[in-house]
Formats: structure tokens, sequence, C-alpha cells
């Protein structure tokens, strides 16, 4: 848990990292629920409460920066778990819950575990224990509408304050207060977060509402600036354009400097402006930058033909034809093609075969394509072992192309899983290797190729099984998959190699800095941020209306619908509101300093897929966020239009190897 789920996600100080893995979480879980103890994800616990997910517990342990001799308040005990991590690390813990069952078991347990730091009381944790104050550091484990005043005043000069913060049910940002003087403090964002609500005199009420305000002499920050206000840093901070093909890129290439990996999303799966700013930024990176690959939020085997067209390589057809699965429009349409046909031809004037750009596809979803591509490839290298793979992958018979069925199927134990068969023709794969090699006049691209695909069948089995379970699960698989897959295709290029991303905002953007964090989700935007630091680079999109290609239901017809004008407490209402109708925005390097602080509140931001549904947009298309944390550069379009799918008559008479056939 430790290793995988919070120091892979970013968590350093090792005194945090140590007191997570030492605490016991299956003590502080009912019984039922001790086998899911480390899972990554929040846990029911007595009383119709949850312990948090440990993740969270381990990033506010370590925002408190906590000494040997620092006493500690943490409000929200609970089971009594995160006050036993905290005593690990500090001199005492005070913990406070409001509901007497809980906290006489978290002082059963901590006395049990021979914690002896940690005290537990009963009562209204946002009024604090004035009794043990001044406090060198204080945890909330619950979301208030406002700081409590008392957990202010009882915050000892130069102590930290960790609490969700949010007038907003959906979210909270989870702040970071520190006390610098009397009557002064400093404030900063973790990022937006999902807590229950915190309950007492100087928080919520237990009908929902705010408690009363007690107001002492300071404020904990000025007061908000209004959304005028900030529309106006945001006009006077961005670098404007008329049109999007003359927007001059050079300042942005600048931005990006020397980073190895730039991810740049979109705000809908069906939008031309999208498509063709993030085509002309890839194109000025491979032109100007050297960047060699192009990685898509595509099937891996269908972007491997595009991969063999732009590079000139041979090599099987697929079972399906390329882009066949929905959403077709995706990648088939007419500024997709548009970039494809600039990339052969920028290709075909490089004679080394080692330089040309290589394109790639990350997703899972290809199971059928997948397992067609293994087996031609081993049918051609070594055919006894082709049949052994055959038998091995007929376990999915009859559903290579319904995978959610087979998924379906082996959760509910009316079929076996075929996971140990996938597994093992992997490993038999890569046992090889060498030999395979070898006996494809030292092809080295068409065995990777084949191991990537024996690769998405491995992880595709696992997602159809998952995605029953639950969505922040599959999820996380998927974006696991797609950030591993990228990390094969740059050691695969080279230690020199540069990539591209293109994907969804909601994939690129990092997790940490919407409310998809406190759903337990991660992403490969977050993934990549959290390996390459500042060597990465992320971008994104919005726009106010305009239309969309889309549809209503997955696996239905696409239609072209008009995009709703956006939320007033949007993101996307400030960009509007500035007055530019088009624009870049830099938010790691702003040109005005303030522009960070006044877009650090958390809005709504809109995510349209596949399927857009106007009438229920607000629930169905809209979540919380903090722009400046979640991307580098925002790239706005006040109206924008839907992208062209490309017909058949279109690709009439090109070569029988173009991608985009019909």
């Amino acid at each position: 848990m430790v290793d995988r789920q919070i120091a892979a996600r970013g968590v350093r100080n090792e005194r945090v990292l140590n007191a997570m893995r030492t605490v016991p979480r299956e003590e502080f879980v009912a019984g039922r629920m001790r086998e899911f103890a480390y899972e990554d994800s929040p846990l029911p616990i007595e009383e119709g409460q949850t312990i948090s997910q440990p993740y969270i517990v381990a990033v506010m342990a370590e925002a408190l920066d906590l000494r040997p001799t620092d006493r500690v308040l943490e409000v929200g005990a609970g089971s009594g778990y995160a006050a036993c991590v905290l005593s690990r690390i500090a001199a005492e813990v005070f913990a406070i819950e409001r509901w007497e069952q809980l906290a006489q078991l978290a002082q059963e347990r901590a006395d049990r575990l021979g914690y002896d730091n940690v005290r537990v009381l009963c009562g209204d944790g946002t009024r604090g224990w004035a009794e043990h104050a001044p406090f060198d550091a204080i945890a909330v484990a619950a979301g208030g509408p406002e700081v409590p005043q008392s957990l202010l005043e009882q915050l000892a000069i130069g102590g930290r304050l960790v609490i969700p913060v949010g007038k907003d049910a959906r979210t909270q940002e989870l702040l970071h207060i520190r006390r610098t003087g009397e009557h002064a403090f400093d404030r900063k964002s973790l990022g937006a977060v999902r807590f229950v609500p915190l309950i007492g005199s100087e928080g919520w009420l237990a009908d929902g509402t705010p408690a009363p305000t007690r107001r002492a002499a300071p404020q904990v920050a000025a007061a908000r600036a209004t959304r005028t206000d900030v529309s106006q840093v945001v006009r006077e901070s961005c670098e404007p354009f008329d049109d999007l093909e003359f927007a001059d890129l050079a300042p942005l290439l600048d931005r990006i400097g020397d980073s190895r990996v730039v991810l740049i999303g979109e705000a809908s799966h069906g939008t031309r402006e999208f498509y063709r700013m993030r085509a002309r930024i890839t194109q000025a990176l491979i032109e100007q930058r050297g960047f060699d690959v192009v990685a898509i939020e595509g099937d891996w085997p269908d972007t491997e033909t595009v991969d063999r067209y732009v590079r000139g390589r041979s090599g099987p057809d697929l079972r399906s034809m390329a882009y066949s699965r929905f959403p077709t429009w995706m990648w088939r349409n007419r500024t997709t093609r548009e970039f494809v046909d600039w990339l052969k031809e920028h290709n075909d004037a490089i004679a080394e075969p080692a330089a040309k750009v290589s394109m790639h596809g990350l997703d899972l979803y290809s199971l059928d394509n997948s397992i067609g591509a293994v087996l031609a490839y081993l049918d051609e290298v070594d055919p006894v072992a082709a049949r052994a793979a055959q038998v091995r992958y007929s376990c999915f018979s009859p559903w290579e192309t319904d995978p959610a069925v087979y998924g379906r199927a082996a959760v509910s134990g009316r079929l076996p899983s075929c996971e140990a068969h996938v597994v093992a023709t992997l490993k038999d794969l890569l046992q090889r290797r060498l030999d395979y090699i070898e006996r494809i006049a030292k092809d080295g691209e068409r065995f990777f190729d084949a191991e990537q695909n024996a690769r998405v069948v491995r992880d595709a089995e696992h997602y159809y099984r998952t995605m029953y379970y639950g969505a922040a699960d599959s999820w996380n698989l998927r974006d696991q998959h797609m950030f591993e897959t990228l990390q094969m295709v740059l050691a695969h290029r080279g230690p020199e190699s540069r990539a591209i991303v293109w994907a969804h905002n909601s994939h690129v953007g990092d997790a940490r800095a919407t409310e998809m964090s406190a759903r337990g989700e991660l992403n490969i935007g977050q993934l990549v941020r959290e390996s390459y630091g500042d060597r990465c680079y992320v971008i994104g999109f919005g726009t106010d209306h305009g239309t969309v290609a889309a549809a209503s239901n997955w696996n239905e017809p696409l239609e072209f619908k008009t995009v709703r004008p956006s939320h007033e407490r949007s993101y996307e209402r400030v960009c509007l509101d500035s007055g530019r109708p088009a624009f870049l925005l830099p938010l790691r390097t702003p040109h005005r300093d303030d522009l960070r602080d006044v877009l650090a509140e958390p809005r709504l931001e809109r995510a349209i897929g596949v399927i857009y549904r106007p009438e229920t947009e607000l629930l169905s298309h809209y979540f919380q966020a903090v722009l400046p944390m979640q991307f580098d550069e925002y790239v706005w379009f006040e109206e924008t239009n839907a992208i062209e799918p490309i017909e058949a008559h279109e690709v009439q008479g090109v070569p029988e190897t173009y991608p985009f056939g019909v």
C-alpha cells in the first residue's frame, strides 16, 4: 500500500511513510471489511461513518510538516487510524470525535496497540480542545463551510492547519494554513477533495445549513476576488489570437522548454478547434523541438496501422477495420486524417528509419484486434507457440468482440477467469524475445508490437472484470495501463525520445486538482507529473458554446449537438467574461503574478466525452477543479465547431495500406 499507493503518488516524507507502514489499518475497520484494509479507498466504519483513504491521510500528514516534539490536534478521529499514524511522528496527539461509540473505540484501539501518546475526546471538534492548546499542528478530517475560528485561535504561532473547506456539498478545497503572527495567517490550496461534512457549532448544522459565523479579529485570507476581477486578470495574462492557424506558438514552445512529455488535452471528443490546435502544437514540437513520439487515447493495434503507414513499415492486417469500435468519429475524422497525412510526408523526408516520428495507441479496449495481432505474429515466428496461444485465448470465446459480457460472466462465476491464460501467453512471449527478433530479420518493432498487444490482452481482461466492482478501480486500471504503455514506448524509442500525448482533459489534467481525487481516481496526467516533475507540460482546452459531435448514449448514432453556454460558476464563464474570443493562458509561468492566486478557488469545469446530454449538463458534464494546479497552460475558444467524420467516398482511390480506408 505505501509503496504503490502513497510513495509512488508523490508523498516523500520518510517519517510519514514509515508511520503509514507501522500502523495496521485492518485494526481500524469493521471485521467484514478487513480484507479491503489496504485498498486505496475510504471504507465504512461504525456509526455509518468512514475511514479516510490512506493516500489522503498521508498527504495531510505530510502537509502538517510534523516534528518529533509537536503537539497535534485531530478533528474527526473516526476509528482512530489517522490519530495513531500521527502519533508515530509527533510527541502528543489529541483527537476529537463527535460520535461517542467511535471515540471510545478509537481510544481502545490506540491503547491496545500501545500508542500511549494518543488521547481521544467525544465532543464538538469545530471548537477544538482549548484545555490543551496551543497546538503545533491541527488536522481536520471533515469538510466545513469555512475555517472554524476556534481552531485558528488554538493554533500556535508557526503552527500548521490542514482542513477541507467548501460551501458546495460536491467537494471542498484542501487548505494549508500557517499562523505567521498574532493576527496573521498564510493560506494555500492543496487541491480539490471530498470529505464528510464537519458537523458542529462552527461548521455545518445537522440540517445541512452552515452554523452562524463567529468572527474574531482576523480573516484567514483577503476577500475572494469577484468573477469580474478574475476575468480581468485573465484578460491581462493571456496571449490572444484571431485565427488558430496563425496563432504564435513560439512563446508556448519556450515555456515547454526541455520537457520530455507534453500532454495535450481536449474538453470534448468531438470538437474541431481542439483537434486542430492540438495538431498545430504537435507539428511545431516535432519540427522545432525534436519530439519523436505521438501517443493517443486510442487502441494500440488500430494506431499501429497508422504508425506503419506514417513510417513506411509492413505488418499484418487487423481483424477489423482501424478505429471501427464506437466511437468511430473520435479518430476517424478529417482533422486527424490531415495530421496523419502531414506526419507521413514529414517522415518520408527523413532517411534514417530510427529518426522517424512514431505514433502509438495507449488504450486497452482492443481485446479482439490485440488477440489477432499476437496470433498473427506467432504464426509467423513460432507456429507451435501460436497454437498454444490460440488455445489459451479461446478462453474468451465467443466474447472477444463483446468483452464486457465476458467480464460480467467471469465476475458472476458463470465463466472461469481467463487471467492465468493471458499472463502465461505474455510470459512465454517475453521469454522468447531475442529468439523471435532474430527470426524476423532482427525486426524489434514487430516484436514490440506483439508484446504490447499481449499486454493489452492481459490488462483488458483485468479491466473488464474490474469494471463490475467499481468505477474508480476500472478508471485507475485504464489510466495506469496508458501510463505504463507510454513508459514502454519511451524506453523502446531510446533515452533521448520525447513524447506528445493526446487525450481528454480528464486524463491529462492532474487528477489531484479535481474531484476525481476525492473519488480515489488517478490519471495519466498525475502519474506523468509524479514521474517527470517539471520535465512534463500539461495543456488543457475549454470553450463556451458551439457545436460538438457526440452521441446521446453509448453505442448510439453520432449526432451534431449544440453546446450550451457555460455555467456561471465555471472557469469557462471566467474566460468568456475576459472578452477575448481565443487565447493561450500560461498557468505555470503566468504573465501576472496574481493569476494563479485568483484562479485557485475551486470552480466548475465542463467535460464532454463521446456522450453529451445538454439537458442534464450540470450533473453529468461538470466537475470541480483548481485550474492552475490541473494544467500548465489553458487554450480557450469562445465558440467551437463539431469535428467532421470521414465518409467513405473521401478515401476512395487511396493505397490499401491507408489506415482510414472504409
